[in-house]
């Protein structure tokens, strides 16, 4: 649902796209319904508010391809922070520097609430709601708008470099 959001944020109708983004992807850490389309409850949701031309495929995350070819690795929540931050350790050192390979952070910490965990202040976890109700659909949503417009304004601002 993010990416359908975040590229509705960054391309909105048919004008030009956003120019300090050049491609928006999705996939997960794990290999769970690869090739599959979204859920129907998230294409609804997107639907509801305006948001319809969205395609996707489901496809796992891929260290070596993903760290060169994004500058951003946005995690839902902290289990997917703390695998994607040890992957991206691994292509540290696999690759000598840090040098081209994409920041990981947790899409929360873009105007989500603060919480306490593992001794720090961190910030807010996308809920997962493929188990739950239509509700949960909506405030995935609503997460997904608010991140995603506070990633991009930190982002104009050069808070993100």
């Amino acid at each position: 649902m993010a990416e359908g959001v975040f590229q509705s944020l960054t391309q909105p109708s048919s004008s030009m796209p956003h120019p300090l983004i050049s491609r928006i992807d999705s996939c997960g850490t794990g290999a769970y319904h690869i090739g599959s389309p979204p859920d129907s409850r998230t294409m609804a949701t997107l639907a509801k508010n305006g948001i319809t031309t969205y395609k996707h495929s489901a496809r796992k995350f891929s260290p070596r391809t993903d760290f060169s070819e994004f500058d951003y690795i946005l995690a839902m929540d902290d289990e997917n922070l703390e695998d994607l931050e040890r992957l991206r350790e691994r292509e540290v050192k696999r690759k000598g520097d840090g040098e081209g390979v994409g920041r990981v952070m947790l899409f929360g910490e873009f105007g989500g609430r603060r919480r306490k965990g593992n001794g720090k202040e961190l910030g807010e976890e996308v809920e997962d709601p493929y188990y739950g109700g239509d509700g949960g659909f909506t405030v995935a949503y609503e997460q997904s708008v608010t991140f995603g417009k506070v990633f991009l304004e930190r982002l104009e601002r050069g808070e993100l470099s």
